[in-house]
């Protein structure tokens, strides 16, 4: 079923229309709709999305976010991936002052919030329990990732790959949306870490935005800043 639907998807409103009402996956349905119904309490009186999240930016983005997948209490309750949660407060600070976001914050789906040459969407479009999804998930998945990634392929340039697991992801999604092959061996995540590959945008590796790392240092605003400035540089915006 994900595999038909995603590659009869023409735009990407139609994508994102079937992402957001995809059950696929027994086990990320039953999670994303037990946390929207019992919500976490400062959020008891908000009406929860409970559903796959879609990406989000422009059609014609030069610059790609691939993440993890959506958190509990952020895009599963907005509806709009990294909104509403610590992780987004990071990111979307960063892509702001790179000139990529239109404001700093963002915190419902409907707040005016903007990319600028950038689309962001996750290699898991449910919230996982314990962030972490399972390999046949991930699988189940990665038709939406290959299709997004066809449908914005005419502009798109670089990739960020926020973590391990979206680093991961990347490389299946690019030999089916791409038709290449990635060295071998696989490089290495690493934050900072860049792949060119003749054929497919360039790769990018940052630490995740996720609190455990900016809460303890290891990813800094400084260095976020670097990546941002580097894909820029590299999708010919700077």
């Amino acid at each position: 079923m994900v595999v038909a639907q995603a590659a009869e998807a023409a735009s990407l409103t139609a994508l994102d229309a079937h992402v957001a009402d995809c059950f696929a996956c027994p086990r990320l349905v039953a999670w994303r709709t037990d946390v929207a119904v019992t919500k976490r309490a400062s959020f008891r009186d908000q009406e929860y999305w409970g559903r796959p999240v879609p990406g989000f930016g422009p059609a014609d983005a030069e610059i790609a976010i691939l993440g993890l997948a959506p958190a509990a209490h952020g895009g599963n309750r907005t509806g709009r991936i990294f909104t509403g949660d610590r992780s987004g407060d990071v990111l979307f600070a960063a892509l702001h002052r790179a000139s990529l976001a239109n404001q700093p914050t963002s915190v419902a789906a409907d707040d005016g919030l903007e990319l600028r040459h950038t689309r962001i969407f996750a290699a898991v479009r449910c919230a996982p329990p314990d962030n972490k999804p399972l390999p046949e998930e991930r699988d189940t998945c990665a038709p939406w990732v290959r299709r997004e990634l066809e449908l914005i392929r005419p502009t798109l340039r670089v990739v960020v790959a926020l973590g391990a697991f979206a680093w991961a992801a990347w490389w299946p999604a690019m030999i089916a949306a791409y038709g290449v092959r990635p060295p071998v061996p696989r490089p290495k995540f690493g934050h900072g870490a860049l792949v060119s590959v003749p054929g497919a945008p360039v790769l990018l590796g940052s630490f995740h935005v996720s609190q455990q790392n900016t809460f303890t240092g290891r990813l800094t605003p400084a260095m976020l800043d670097d990546v941002f400035g580097r894909a820029k540089d590299l999708a010919g915006l700077a």
